[in-house]
């Protein structure tokens, strides 16, 4: 019996994820509370109780991770006198990706005398992966911002090496309309011989970027120094504090990175998911 192939079907095309969630917190009565919130697609929200007077909101992908062609945006406005942290229920995973590239778009807004530390779980980097990401913050005159990203290139512990991947992370922050920061970290497509130069991470598997803008970031910088050691480095200038951290894998990464939060988060300290 033959087969043929009608002109009339047109070839599946592979299925994508799209997600997008918008947060919007107030202060009432000394505390911050939930003023809006939208959800659509995979990007969720959750809000753990905290015994203090913040409030910690948990983003959650659930396709599971993010490859070729994947949409997600998240937006978040923490508005005067609040106090939020944010963070993911588990590392990012960007997958394989056969054609076209994942995206991920994040847009801060903070306002007058409010605090919103920027705390995602670790992006693990898979082989022939490709992902573009963006964040954009907006800080008022007396808001303060912690932000990291960490990111891991292969786990060591199940034996994977990255030679192929292409990643790009774009910073752009603003206070009061003005830019204060900007990074453009780009990487790849040979992304193993870029990884093992020794201006970047000279064959280290793990790094990590933390940012501190406030009134008291200078403060912190000997204290941040002594927990970074000899793999990384803190500088200060123009109310920025700025740390780079590299390391051998994760793990190890981890055991630096989660004393300087707690250092430079004060009293909110780590994120309970980070311990789960």
């Amino acid at each position: 019996m033959n087969v043929h192939s009608s002109p009339d079907i047109v070839a599946a095309t592979a299925q994508r994820a799209y997600g997008a969630a918008r947060l919007s917190v107030k202060h009432v009565n000394g505390r911050t509370r939930i003023a809006s919130l939208y959800q659509e697609g995979c990007a969720k929200i959750r809000l753990p109780e905290r015994d203090d007077h913040g409030l910690e909101a948990v983003m959650i992908n659930t396709s599971g991770g993010l490859t070729g062609g994947d949409r997600m945006r998240w937006e978040f406005d923490v508005r005067e006198n609040c106090r939020a942290q944010i963070t993911t229920q588990a590392c990012e995973r960007i997958y394989r990706a056969s054609a076209d590239t994942a995206e991920a778009e994040t847009k801060l807004h903070i306002g007058e005398e409010a605090s919103l530390a920027w705390l995602p779980q670790e992006t693990i980097v898979f082989e022939k992966s490709a992902l573009r990401r963006s964040l954009n913050i907006s800080l008022a005159a007396t808001s303060r911002a912690l932000i990291i990203e960490p990111i891991v290139f292969g786990r060591k512990a199940m034996g994977e090496n990255i030679e192929t991947a292409t990643i790009h992370d774009r910073w752009r922050i603003w206070r009061d309309d003005r830019l204060v920061h900007a990074e453009d970290f780009r990487l790849g497509p040979d992304a193993g011989s870029m990884l093992r130069q020794p201006a970047l991470l000279g064959g280290a598997r793990a790094m990590a970027t933390v940012l501190l803008l406030g009134a008291d970031a200078e403060r912190h910088l000997d204290a941040a120094r002594k927990i970074i050691g000899a793999r990384g480095g803190a500088s200060f200038w123009s109310g920025k504090l700025l740390a780079r951290l590299i390391d051998g894998d994760a793990y190890n990464l981890r055991k630096r990175l989660v004393p300087l939060i707690e250092l430079l988060n004060e009293e909110a300290g780590v994120p309970k998911v980070w311990a789960i």
